[in-house]
């Protein structure tokens, strides 16, 4: 991925990276590394008690649940993670990611949590930086045209990031697409948003 600037291309590496390590010792990085609700848990998958330590608000953005999950993880940042960092630099591009990633992670903790009768069960993937990403794609360049794979259209690219936000909001709040971190989706969006507004601050000052 020589095309690709830095972070981005060091994130898509380590999370294939870590993917693979996922797939020889799955038990021992989900156990440990994915995001859990608080308290002590028993889940039967693993034959042992789990539960939230501080650093899985990292550690789960690296860890996938199957090839698709990765694969469009990796392809979203590879679509919009060029632009956006060329745009902001890496320093200010790697924070996004950080930030977008970690609102990702307490949303969803303060969410899984809250509903931890309906059953335990972990949190993985990068979706929260690739949907913080993209958030920042559809600020930056908004009159970009992006083609949609499925209906076949163009659209600009503030409209795609609305249309798409919009669509996690509803499926969260009423329950639809079970299995999707959706509120984490909207806290990657709301840590990217925090940082382009404070950078944007700062330049006016």
């Amino acid at each position: 991925m020589p095309s690709l600037p830095p972070v981005t291309r060091g994130l898509i590496v380590a999370n294939i990276a870590v993917f693979v390590l996922q797939m020889l010792s799955p038990d021992q990085l989900l156990g440990s590394y994915a995001l859990w609700p608080a308290g002590q848990h028993y889940f039967p998958e693993l034959g042992r008690d789990v539960g939230f330590q501080p650093w899985q608000l990292i550690t789960y953005a690296f860890l996938h649940g199957n090839y698709m999950h990765i694969f469009f993880n990796m392809f979203a940042l590879y679509m919009f993670g060029r632009d956006v960092e060329l745009g902001l630099g890496s320093q200010n591009f790697a924070t996004l990611f950080a930030a977008s990633i970690l609102t990702a992670g307490i949303v969803q903790l303060i969410v899984v949590t809250s509903t931890i009768a309906n059953g335990v069960y972990p949190t993985v993937g990068a979706s929260g930086g690739a949907f913080g990403v993209m958030l920042a794609y559809g600020l930056m360049y908004p009159q970009r045209q992006l083609m949609l794979i499925f209906p076949p259209i163009p659209m600009r690219a503030w409209l795609f990031v609305t249309l798409y936000g919009i669509a996690e909001l509803v499926q969260g709040v009423t329950g639809t697409a079970s299995g999707v971190a959706h509120f984490a989706h909207l806290g990657g969006m709301l840590g990217a948003y925090l940082v382009l507004l404070r950078a944007r601050r700062a330049r006016f000052r």
